[in-house]
């Protein structure tokens, strides 16, 4: 039984492994101030009464996988010492673990700016800053910062190995709950971001998921619960990869569009595809997860039409400005809204395409051009995601579309975009089953088994010219 707490709804799925497939899914809105299995004991019950009416065999011995996104997810404050090196390094850390980093600080925190955070209720701080030998003035600083604010938010810490006895000394004296692990940025623009990951996922497990409401989980778990993003992560590489016996689908890019935000995810290394192009900045890791708070299909809706722009969503959309603004804040008022004619599926298809464009735009890295005595040289900055084979779909409005193969094409670099290192073409596909997070909790122990569910549900929309 594959089991995700989702903020609106919990999602259960249940999988044979005799029969290799998905058995049957059911669902139930989340319960998270009466407990969340309250909501689990539902969504279960409704499953095994509909399996019993159709004549189906219930299960005698259930082996139950975990992930969740209930209660805000796993929220995060990175900290570093330069916004483009060690700040991002602790940003990529956090986000390839499944959290939402609510919150960077590159440099010096001031106790006001901190304070302000606090208020957005994270769950614990990645504190980085310095490369191995390097800079300790920024760490300690920010040491002090936490130390002093009385908070007690648990601390991942990943940064300057000569600075880590001080930590020690100064987070214990503060009774600030930490956990010391390798620098993210161990030498200068080379990250060594799974360290860190592993700590936070281990924190998550142990501290966290109480303090989410998810104790009583406890009591069905046969694995860790890990969040939700961190689930389809684990699938996209999985899927990527393949296994000792399944041939894996090599570089692929997972767009998951939601309400508040649109997810993409990379499996690629993402490394110059030209002889003549170098890579500068921050080393890219093979595994990337960006999250675009500003693009989403409801609560952030007007934020979506102030980031693509009102020239842009018109273009897209044939609406006029007016029209466009009051669907948006229509959308940004009512998450649960549902179009309800022609037009405004029109407008939901609209933002959609937009939202995928610039998500993957981000997402994607970009050649700068230089002039100089020596001739015209070319930088890489970010990922090469030119090569990349697939691209797949996720998320309500892509699911419930008839368009769904018009609004993935967005993600697909178009002539004239020279410069953005966004796929030039691949095969489209739509997770239209919600598969991946499934996936991604069988992956570890059932790696053949969650590949073969995979190959069979996600659907091909679309074929590339690779």
């Amino acid at each position: 039984m594959l089991v995700d707490f989702g903020s609106t709804y919990t999602k259960l799925t249940l999988v044979s492994k005799s029969l290799e497939d998905v058995v049957y899914t059911a669902c139930s809105h989340t319960t998270v101030r009466q407990g969340v299995m309250k909501g689990f004991r539902r969504a279960e019950k409704k499953l095994y009464i509909d399996m019993k009416r159709l004549g189906m065999e219930i299960p005698q011995s259930v082996e139950y996988m975990v992930c969740s996104s209930a209660a805000g997810g796993l929220k995060m404050v990175a900290s570093g010492l330069v916004r483009e090196l060690t700040a991002e390094a602790a940003k990529l850390a956090c986000l390839g673990s499944g959290a939402k980093v609510i919150q960077v600080f590159s440099n010096k925190m001031t106790s006001r700016s901190f304070s302000e955070v606090f208020k957005k209720e994270p769950d614990m701080i990645l504190l980085s800053g310095g490369t191995d030998g390097g800079n300790l003035e920024c760490i300690l600083h920010n040491t002090d910062i936490i130390a002093a604010s009385n908070h007690k938010i648990p601390v991942i810490v990943a940064g300057n190995n000569q600075a880590e006895l001080e930590i020690e000394e100064r987070f214990r004296a503060a009774s600030v709950p930490h956990v010391i692990t390798d620098n993210v940025m161990p030498h200068f623009n080379r990250i060594s971001i799974e360290p860190a990951r592993n700590a936070i996922r281990k924190l998550f497990m142990e501290r966290i998921i109480d303090a989410k409401g998810l104790g009583d989980v406890r009591q069905l778990l046969s694995a860790e619960v890990i969040p939700t993003p961190l689930a389809v992560l684990n699938a996209a590489y999985l899927l990527s990869k393949g296994t000792r016996t399944i041939k894996g689908w090599g570089d692929l890019v997972i767009v998951d569009i939601g309400g508040a935000t649109t997810d993409v995810h990379s499996i690629c290394d993402g490394k110059p595809s030209k002889p003549y192009v170098v890579q500068m900045g921050l080393e890219e890791p093979m595994v990337k997860r960006t999250v675009e708070g500003d693009l989403g299909m409801r609560v952030s809706a007007e934020s979506l039409l102030e980031a693509v722009g009102h020239h842009r969503l018109a273009e897209v959309s044939g609406f006029d400005e007016k029209t466009m603004r009051q669907n948006c804040e229509i959308r940004t008022g009512n998450t649960a809204y549902m179009p309800k004619n022609e037009a405004e599926v029109k407008f939901d298809k609209s933002m959609a395409c937009c939202a995928v464009e610039l998500a993957v735009e981000r997402h994607a890295g970009k050649i700068e051009t230089v002039f100089s005595p020596m001739g015209t040289l070319y930088y890489q900055r970010g990922k090469d995601l030119s090569g990349v084979k697939h691209i797949i779909g996720t998320g309500g409005v892509l699911v419930h579309s008839v368009h769904s193969k018009e609004i993935l094409a967005y993600a697909i670099r178009e002539d004239g975009e020279g410069q953005c290192l966004k796929p030039l073409a691949s095969n489209l596909h739509l997770d239209a089953s919600y598969i991946l997070s499934c996936a991604g909790l069988l992956a570890k122990s059932y790696p053949e088994l969650a590949m073969k569910i995979m190959v069979k549900h996600i659907i091909q929309v679309s074929e590339g010219k690779i």
